[in-house]
């Protein structure tokens, strides 16, 4: 059996590097948002559900919606998060972890 050598070409993680950066928050945050957005649109989109129809079962505006499903709008509460989903027949689901 051959034995590994260790790999001293290996460099930092994306984490530690975007860490160094200042902007490991910032990009995480962002990260989130974006995949949520996904994750409304392909949940109406499973359920054939239009924009204009969710706003209209939400009781706002085409223009709110969009604002929402807008992956680099981070100003969303947890409220409305929370509605879309139930509307959508799905819950959110936050969990904090260890850093």
């Amino acid at each position: 059996m051959r034995k590994r050598k260790a790999n001293l070409h290996r460099g930092s993680s994306l984490d530690e590097f975007l860490e160094e950066e200042g902007i490991l928050k910032e990009a995480t945050a962002k990260a989130a948002k974006k995949v949520l957005a996904w994750q409304y649109s392909e949940a109406m989109r499973k359920r054939n559900v239009t924009k204009s129809a969710l706003a209209r079962r939400m009781n706002t505006s085409r223009a709110q919606l969009d604002r929402l499903l807008d992956p680099e709008n981070q100003s969303v509460t947890l409220k409305t998060m929370a509605r879309v989903a139930e509307i959508l027949g799905m819950k959110v689901h936050i969990e904090l972890v260890d850093s």
